[in-house]
């Protein structure tokens, strides 16, 4: 399909510069041509959209989502059917999409039929990297048995759910690192400290050695990708970066000397922050674990401080919702969140050049550039001065254009 964009305010997210009456040019699922003033002539077959002078912006990159985690009653997850926890996923997939996010990345529990139901149209959504299971240690963030099952220890054990494999020692986390790499994996996610929703660690449990996560640094790196990791303390997070994790999710309770040794290393920040404030707004309504509320204390007040360390340190900061079951519709309030810290523009770089870095795909996604993907959006007002035009629904979201589909026209 061959179609232009044109009469639209478009804002350069790299420089801040607006560059009035833009037309933008695509074939296919790429973008050809970026230009101002008179858009080109074209042929009778090529769609012609008149944005009338609404903002034009590259679509948003969400990094950290959970398509599969469909309720906040976490321990009913292991006894959902597939079946409704596949048509579940496609109503969170289809809501993200409408609010502008064109890509997201799956950090545990979506697979590749997810990702081919989507590739093939059955679900319209937005682009998938995913992780398939996480790694965790037996006791970790990903390890949800009841803490009254029997031990089972058998030396070779991986126990896996459909979140998680729970392991031990270097070669399990590799065998399981290669399992996921199999099955299409695009990174690999390790649980390097305590969560809030797991039942039986503190937020502030070191989790995994460094030998562990440097088996799923080798694997990651053969594949030519990465590994990510939830990790909160400063302990963490130092182990993480030196075994050669390249994203950090969370990272809440950041010191500056682990944030310098993040920037030393290259390695991002993906602050969630919109979550902890819905899990104690709503958490307990939805019947989230009482434990795990207990835990949000920990970490929820730090979160805007982590991103005023992180900055100071020149570490680049990535953009995550990691909403879960039934506040998934919340995801653009991250933005509001965001910018009691971060300037508007700052926000909207995090939400696409700094995640496209994160997803190895500078160039092709996150910038409206001839070559990139043809990932779009028309925005009714004006983010830099109003970022509110983001929230909600998508309802100031007219257009939304993914890998040079139109999924949203209604101007």
């Amino acid at each position: 399909m061959a179609w232009l964009i044109e009469h639209a305010n478009r804002l350069d997210v790299a420089t801040g510069e607006w560059h009035p009456d833009a037309y933008v040019r695509v074939e296919g699922d790429r973008i050809v041509e970026v230009g101002s003033g008179h858009a080109p002539t074209t042929s009778d077959d090529v769609v012609r959209i008149d944005a009338e002078g609404r903002t034009l912006l590259p679509g948003l990159i969400d990094a950290h989502v959970h398509l599969t985690i469909t309720t906040m009653q976490l321990s009913a997850m292991a006894h959902r059917p597939i079946s409704l926890v596949a048509n579940e996923a496609r109503h969170i997939a289809e809501g993200m999409l409408r609010r502008g996010f064109t890509t997201v990345r799956d950090a545990a529990g979506a697979d590749h039929g997810l990702r081919r139901a989507i590739d093939a149209g059955l679900i319209a959504g937005p682009r998938l990297y995913f992780s398939g299971r996480a790694l965790s240690q037996p006791g970790g963030h990903g390890d949800f048995r009841p803490l009254d099952d029997a031990p089972q220890l058998c030396g070779c054990q991986i126990h896996s759910i459909g979140f998680s494999h729970v392991v031990d020692g270097p070669d399990n986390v590799r065998r399981a690192a290669r399992e996921e790499l199999r099955r299409g994996a695009t990174q690999i996610k390790i649980m390097a400290s305590g969560g809030v929703a797991s039942p039986s660690d503190p937020v502030w449990v070191l989790q995994f050695s460094e030998d562990e996560m440097r088996a799923a640094v080798e694997e990651a790196t053969a594949w030519r990708t990465y590994v990510l990791a939830h990790a909160y303390t400063p302990d963490a997070i130092q182990r993480a970066v030196r075994a050669g994790v390249r994203t950090i999710e969370h990272g809440n309770l950041i010191d500056d000397a682990t944030a310098a040794l993040m920037a030393e290393h290259g390695a991002f920040l993906d602050p969630t922050l919109i979550t902890y404030y819905k899990i104690v707004e709503m958490g307990r309504a939805l019947g989230f674990p009482e434990g795990s509320l207990r835990k949000v204390d920990d970490v929820l007040d730090a979160g805007l401080g982590s991103l005023e360390i992180a900055q100071r340190h020149g570490v680049p900061l990535g953009f995550g919702t990691d909403l879960l079951g039934e506040t998934h519709e919340y995801q653009s309030d991250e933005f509001e969140l965001r910018t009691r810290v971060q300037t508007p523009i700052d926000v909207l770089r995090s939400a696409t050049l700094v995640n496209a870095q994160i997803l190895q795909a500078e160039g092709e996604l996150g910038v409206v550039a001839p070559g990139a993907y043809a990932d779009m959006l028309l925005i009714d007002g004006d983010p830099l001065a109003d970022i509110s035009v983001l929230a909600g629904q998508g309802e100031r979201i007219p257009l939304v254009a993914r890998g040079g589909d139109i999924m949203v026209h209604e101007i």
